[in-house]
């Protein structure tokens, strides 16, 4: 009686966990699709242009600071050039973290272009999951070329 008992346990015990294993497996998403970012992020029309803005204001800023430093050389004495430096060193300061809030809030507001357009392509085609494409060993749907030709 106890060979049976043991025998209907190993079975029972089989038997429930194929359907906890069928039930996972069933309840898995099977559309997953995959987006190298880096690719989307790199050939954005809006994150090239915001690279050379970018550019453009750290080289204005370095002739500032040029300007500046010259201009405190021009002092006659070295009270005259503390205090001048340290006007500058203010306003260089101010300027830097001006160009830096403005260069983070359009980062932002491109990363959030970038998260709409891939979300929108995922409920159009019925993703259940997208996945950056660098942490997928294998498989999903790559979606990186329909979605960089939608972020502008």
């Amino acid at each position: 009686m106890k060979k049976y008992f043991n025998i209907i346990s190993i079975a029972l015990a089989f038997a429930l966990g194929m359907g906890f294993n069928t039930f996972s497996i069933s309840a898995a998403p099977s559309n997953i699709a995959v987006v190298d970012l880096n690719a989307v992020v790199g050939q954005s029309a809006q994150v090239l242009t915001l690279k050379k803005e970018q550019a453009l204001k750290m080289d204005d800023l370095q002739k500032w600071l040029v300007t500046a430093r010259a201009d405190v050389e021009k002092q006659k004495t070295q009270e005259g050039k503390e205090k001048l430096a340290q006007k500058y060193d203010a306003e260089f300061i101010k300027k830097q973290t001006a160009i830096q809030k403005d260069y983070t809030a359009r980062l932002q507001v491109i990363d959030k272009n970038i998260s709409d357009v891939i979300t929108k392509e995922a409920k159009k085609n019925g993703y259940e999951i997208v996945l950056a494409k660098g942490v997928v060993l294998y498989g999903g749907h790559d979606i990186t070329n329909t979605i960089s030709k939608q972020v502008k």
